[in-house]
């Protein structure tokens, strides 16, 4: 009898690679049954769930999940996912007067929860450009929907989204992108609830193994365009320099200096308050 894992992600295209593994029936042949998830409300709400004990796996941003099992989050990363960094689109409402990037450090931001990469990469980017944004800038919207009319009916001026999920409202003239932001480290991990670590170890390396079997082919695949183009309703032309510019892990390992990076970063932006080992940050597989 199939047993049952619960996984979960955006739905975006950088997921593309664990739907065609699902859809080919490779975790099935494993002896595992999965259920998908999804998650518009981001890393932010996928972490709730992981608290809430309502999912096992999920394809989450790595800062997000970072400062989620820092601040108590019941969960561990078990893999690399998609190496290269996020393109945050940065967005604001048609008729706000903002027009630059470098004007938006006082003003009201939208973010679909604490915890989120719209929440973290905000105060990231302000870091770096020596500015500080106060809690009380933050204004939780929920999801992408939930953005559109905030930034629209000018309750928030500035939204941080990935830009080629958003390139559609932009270019229909819903929203305005006055800037971007390059996550300074890969974007997405895989991380899994504690208690699926400690009882199914092995079928947790099942799923990875067909997960990143998947993504190596996916990598390879002359398709892979096409398949991004119509299932997330991106142009041809944008879904090509999306995944030519994107990569994929095609094994477990995750790199203790990149961990290192975003745990310095993330208690310089005050977002943890302290320095931590990144090895609890990380499923050691010898624990087995």
């Amino acid at each position: 009898m199939s047993k049952k894992i619960r996984i979960g992600g955006v739905p975006e295209h950088y997921n593309t690679p664990i739907h065609l593994a699902i859809e080919s029936g490779a975790i099935e042949n494993e002896g595992i049954d999965i259920e998908w998830k999804t998650f518009e409300g981001g890393t932010g709400e996928m972490r709730e769930a992981l608290i809430n004990n309502e999912i096992d796996i999920c394809a989450i941003l790595t800062e997000g999940i970072v400062s989620g099992i820092l601040s108590g989050v019941p969960a561990k990363i078990i893999s690399g996912y998609v190496k290269s960094p996020l393109i945050w689109g940065i967005h604001s409402g048609i008729d706000n007067p903002i027009k630059d990037h470098k004007e938006i450090y006082d003003k009201q931001y939208a973010i679909s929860r604490i915890g989120s990469g719209s929440h973290l990469m905000a105060i990231v980017d302000a870091l770096n450009n020596d500015k500080e944004i106060d809690p009380s800038q933050f204004h939780i919207i929920n999801n992408l929907k939930g953005a559109l009319q905030s930034l629209n009916d000018l309750e928030t001026d500035v939204f941080y989204w990935e830009k080629y999920t958003t390139k559609p409202y932009v270019e229909s003239g819903e929203i305005k992108r006055i800037g971007e932001y390059v996550t300074p480290w890969p974007c997405f991990v895989l991380a899994a609830h504690t208690n699926i670590i400690n009882t199914r170890p092995k079928d947790i390396s099942r799923v990875l193994r067909q997960i990143q079997k998947s993504s190596a082919q996916f990598m390879e695949n002359e398709e892979a365009v096409d398949i991004v183009s119509k299932r997330f309703n991106i142009k041809k032309e944008d879904a090509a320099k999306w995944y030519h510019a994107t990569e994929w892990a095609t094994d477990g390992w995750v790199s203790n200096k990149m961990l290192k990076n975003v745990v310095y970063t993330l208690k310089e932006a005050n977002i943890i308050e302290e320095m931590a080992d990144t090895q609890q940050l990380v499923w050691q597989r010898n624990s087995i």
